[in-house]
């Protein structure tokens, strides 16, 4: 079940949140795809392929011989500093298209397409391809609104493909695949914001199962 905050109040820090898999408690703000790809290494438990990444890296292949090996060097320990900063990391936040529904009055609610069960959100680097999936996804994905604000937020939204998405995510577990994996989620929270106006829309946490 979720609950709607349509009001300005603040929202649930992932420092207040039940914590992640493995207890960690870090966060990570729309993480670009290297960052992910060493996350997924660490929740995994898997040695990153360093002196391979090394070799693909195109400061190495197109450098000079005579600036290559400390190339090598300074861009090992380049990836080993990345590698070692997600040791904590439980938490994401990520930032999307909502792919917000209009409202349906014979349910009350309004769907959060982004959200759904079936949405993949990808990162790819090293030759490495991540998916991160919703665990919660049915539960999160339904806004439910009382039909007496309901009317509001289609004011605030008017047109429904224009509104972001701006949400939390719980790491709690992680597949391992041939060239990378998959990183499940749970939905906590999240904050829909219509695009050109900046307008917060509505405010929603998603109850613990």
């Amino acid at each position: 079940m979720t609950q709607a905050d349509t009001s300005d109040n603040g929202t649930v820090a992932a420092a207040t949140a039940r914590p992640a898999i493995n207890g960690r408690i870090g966060e990570l703000l729309n993480p670009d795809n290297n960052t992910v790809i060493f996350l997924y290494y660490d929740l995994a438990g898997l040695t990153p392929p360093f002196d391979r990444w090394v070799e693909d890296d195109s400061r190495v292949k197109f450098a000079q011989p005579i600036d290559k090996a400390g190339l090598r060097t300074s861009i090992h320990a380049e990836l080993e500093s990345a590698a070692a900063a997600v040791r904590d990391i439980g938490f994401i936040r990520l930032s999307m298209n909502a792919n917000l529904s209009d409202y349906d009055p014979s349910y009350g609610e309004f769907t959060v397409g982004a959200l759904a069960p079936s949405s993949v959100v990808s990162f790819d680097a090293f030759k490495q391809k991540v998916s991160l999936r919703f665990g919660n996804g049915r539960t999160a994905q339904i806004w439910r609104v009382p039909p007496d604000q309901a009317q509001a937020v289609r004011d605030k939204v008017g047109y429904f493909g224009n509104v972001s998405l701006d949400a939390l995510l719980r790491i709690t577990g992680v597949q391992p695949g041939p060239s990378g994996g998959i990183l499940t989620t749970e939905v906590v929270e999240y904050e829909l914001r219509e695009n050109q106006r900046g307008i917060a829309v509505g405010r929603v946490r998603v109850e613990s199962r």
